[in-house]
């Protein structure tokens, strides 16, 4: 599957994200009605994995919304996400993670946002024993990664070159069709990344759901939660 060549996000939308983030978490109150009515879960284990540097505080809202619906969600405990850490030498941390939680509940559900997302595509490809569904928020795995608008911010606090030999044979094995299902939810609004290289229309068994959303805190939008929600409910 061939990469996506395509430009980053103007900086009149990078510039609005903050707000527009704001206004996602607010809406929340509005949004009340339809996220209690979202379909009831099954009690499935879910685990949730951050964006780039953050950890599981900013997935509390998420996994507070799902454990509420009835299934067994839980951060992914490692801390903030600094990419080198989890996908490169200590991604035996996070499988170990997986298998501790599917010795207890069976295979896990992953819901990764941004770079969790891209992660959470890693450990499917290479451990899909323990993995059985994998749901990607605004994760920009399908395309060149300078098409945002934090690659740089990425190689310097991450000590990796986006165009090392070691990321970019990486970055081809996460494009490729996961062997589970997928689904990928992205937003053409996006401020950091292009919505485009979120997703990948000829992936065979993944599903793309367009949102409107910003990039930060996509993970609070009511869209978003009920499309995790609804996803998790029909597979």
């Amino acid at each position: 599957m061939a990469a996506l060549a395509l430009a980053a996000p103007p900086p009149r939308q990078w510039m609005v994200e903050p707000a527009r983030s704001i206004a996602g978490i607010l809406s929340l109150v509005g949004a009340r009605r339809d996220l209690l009515a979202a379909p009831k879960g099954d009690g499935r284990p879910v685990l949730l994995l951050p964006g780039l540097f953050t950890g599981d505080r900013s997935m509390i809202p998420m996994r507070q919304y799902l454990s509420w619906l009835g299934y067994r969600a839980q951060g992914w405990g490692l801390g903030a996400n600094f990419g080198a850490r989890t996908i490169g030498g200590e991604a035996e941390r996070l499988f170990a993670r997986l298998e501790d939680v599917a010795a207890d509940h069976g295979a896990v559900t992953l819901v990764g946002v941004s770079l969790g997302g891209i992660i959470a595509r890693l450990a499917a490809h290479r451990r899909p024993d323990l993995v059985r569904e994998v749901v990607t928020i605004a994760a920009p795995y399908a395309g060149d990664p300078r098409a945002t608008n934090v690659w740089r911010l990425f190689e310097w606090m991450t000590g990796e070159r986006i165009d090392g030999p070691m990321v970019q044979d990486r970055l081809r094995e996460i494009a490729r069709p996961l062997p589970v299902p997928a689904t990928a939810i992205w937003s053409a609004s996006d401020g950091i990344v292009n919505g485009r290289i979120c997703h990948a229309p000829d992936e065979p068994g993944c599903r793309a759901i367009e949102v409107v959303s910003s990039h930060m805190g996509v993970q609070h939008r009511p869209e978003v939660l009920l499309s995790v929600a609804r996803t998790l409910a029909g597979s």
